[in-house]
């Protein structure tokens, strides 16, 4: 099952435009989620959504590809730690597989990188 949900605003262009995709993992038990484009505060709560949503419908690990994302800011790591908090109580992981530039700094600069059990060499990708 893929889903794909997208920020739909008015006037936002098409390149920087969030869309999250939910499709299955490369193995059993993990869901692969693809994030691309920008995450700022008034997209943060549509990631969180998918993301929680994904770990309660698929009830599996979550591998999650930022590669493609060009902007976030601390309210799309706030999304990120809300799911990993809620993928830890139920007794799943979340892991980042992949990452741009720009979500490897702010990971770096709020030392949250390690809660993510980064590898970039992970099946995930």
């Amino acid at each position: 099952m893929t889903t794909v949900m997208s920020d739909r605003r008015v006037g936002t262009p098409e390149a920087t435009r969030l869309e999250v995709g939910v499709v299955p993992g490369p193995r059993s038990g993990t869901v692969r989620v693809v994030v691309s484009g920008e995450i700022d505060f008034e997209d943060a709560a549509l990631l969180r959504k998918v993301l929680l949503a994904a770990l309660v419908s698929h009830r599996a690990a979550l591998l999650v590809d930022l590669e493609r994302v060009t902007f976030c800011d601390c309210a799309g790591l706030n999304a990120l730690l809300t799911a990993r908090h809620a993928a830890l109580q139920a007794g799943r992981g979340l892991r980042i597989t992949a990452a741009g530039r720009r979500v490897e700094r702010l990971l770096d600069l709020t030392a949250t990188r390690s809660l993510f059990m980064w590898d970039v060499s992970s099946e995930g990708r």
